[in-house]
């Protein structure tokens, strides 16, 4: 018979089993916090309906999150670390396999994303809803930030204001994308915004990020050409005379 680990004892028994059980409360308070918020939204929600639904205490709710505000948050966290999970592993998957063109991993992060976003889309309903405690769209603000500075750094791009831009039109298509994809009656509809998102993505990265035409003088090229044009008389075709009344 194999040998098994001895059993921790005294100080260090107590830990685990302490550390556990409030993993175990905190994990009942969640759930109980997405059914009640996704049933009610964030404002119509009470504590007491979410500590009966966790079978738990307000006290142990104050204790683990420190109010209603604190557990919405919590909850917001942990759905944008797994949708950016979702979208980092697809991102992997496909370099692993050895793609390496931007708009390829762009494209199957932007899908793993839109995969999420259906998989929690009761979730994504939520917290897109505008029904959140004060300050949450300023976090929200500020994670959107973040998310496009990541998509900069994959889509490596320089550090201009046009390509911060394109970087920007690049994520809030993917954004709003989701929010359409978690609105989605059925799953083939939600199949169908995914493509056109991604069509719509393939068709603003053709051709990489706009540049301004460049300019010397005092124009281009072609409004030289234009300039110059208009300052040559018409010639008439040979062997035609002006008209004469």
């Amino acid at each position: 018979m194999a040998a098994t680990s001895p059993r921790p004892r005294g100080k260090a028994a107590a830990g685990s089993w302490q550390w556990a059980r409030t993993a175990e409360t905190q994990r009942a308070l969640l759930d109980a916090a997405r059914e009640v918020f996704t049933d009610q939204g964030f404002a119509e929600a009470s504590i007491a309906d979410v500590v009966e639904r966790a079978g738990s205490s307000v006290g142990s709710l104050y204790h683990h999150f420190g109010g209603k505000s604190e557990l919405f948050i919590a909850l917001w966290q942990e759905y944008t670390q797994a949708q950016e999970a979702s979208a980092t592993a697809a991102v992997a998957a496909a370099k692993q396999a050895g793609e390496v063109d931007p708009y390829e991993l762009f494209s199957a992060g932007a899908r793993g994303y839109l995969e999420g976003a259906w998989e929690r889309r009761e979730l994504s309903l939520l917290f897109n809803a505008g029904d959140g405690p004060p300050g949450f769209e300023l976090m929200r603000r500020r994670r959107g930030r973040e998310w496009i500075g990541q998509n900069d750094t994959l889509l490596k791009l320089a550090d201009t204001s046009l390509d911060r831009l394109y970087a920007t039109i690049l994520t809030s298509l993917t954004g709003e994308g989701a929010r359409e994809v978690a609105a989605a009656r059925t799953r083939p509809q939600a199949n169908k915004i995914i493509d056109a998102v991604l069509e719509y993505t393939r068709r603003l990265m053709t051709g990489g990020p706009w540049q301004p035409p460049a300019k010397s003088g005092s124009g281009s090229a072609a409004a030289k050409s234009k300039r110059a044009a208009s300052r040559t008389p018409a010639r008439r075709p040979p062997g035609r005379q002006p008209a004469t009344r």
